[in-house]
């Protein structure tokens, strides 16, 4: 007999672990336990999921900028700070920061345009400063969020943040 640990979500998008108590495999429990030989990370959406399933459900505004917890999303755009992003006809330039225990995003429709260098800009002044002004933000965040939204993903619901209302169809 060995212990299986199963993770059940309920209609809320909350999650509880409960044991049982039957015959399982090695595999099955190491699978079920900490990830070796299965997909762990399809318990959680992509960042980039979340990201286009906000834009879609808010109908593609002008601007949005909004936090995800990292233990609510698989990060799935580690080492971009500025890129396009393409949602149905609609191009967005996307400013991302991880400031712990968030990712932020800041969102604008703009026209297509090569991001790379400022990309790297952003990138390079990330790094030279170690992440502190970062991880400040991130900290600050979590006592300034006053908002929130359900985002549905196909992985489920995740719910994201924001430091104050944004109102529908504002420009900015």
């Amino acid at each position: 007999m060995h212990f299986r640990w199963e993770i059940k979500f309920n209609q809320s998008g909350t999650y509880f672990c409960g044991c049982l108590i039957q015959p399982v495999s090695l595999q099955c429990m190491l699978t079920r336990l900490i990830g070796i030989g299965g997909n762990k990370a399809r318990l959680k959406p992509k960042a980039s999921q979340v990201l286009t399933a906000h834009l879609l459900q808010r109908k593609l505004p002008q601007w949005t900028s909004y936090f995800v917890k990292y233990s609510a999303v698989e990060n799935d755009q580690f080492g971009l700070s500025h890129f396009n992003w393409r949602v149905e006809a609609a191009n967005y330039h996307v400013l991302r920061v991880g400031c712990f225990p968030f990712i932020k995003y800041h969102c604008s429709q703009r026209p297509w345009q090569d991001l790379l260098t400022e990309n790297y800009i952003y990138t390079f002044l990330k790094v030279i400063n170690f992440g502190i002004p970062t991880l400040a933000y991130g900290l600050a965040a979590r006592l300034l969020v006053r908002e929130h939204e359900v985002v549905m993903t196909p992985q489920g619901p995740v719910t994201i943040y924001f430091l104050y209302a944004e109102s529908p169809g504002a420009l900015y």
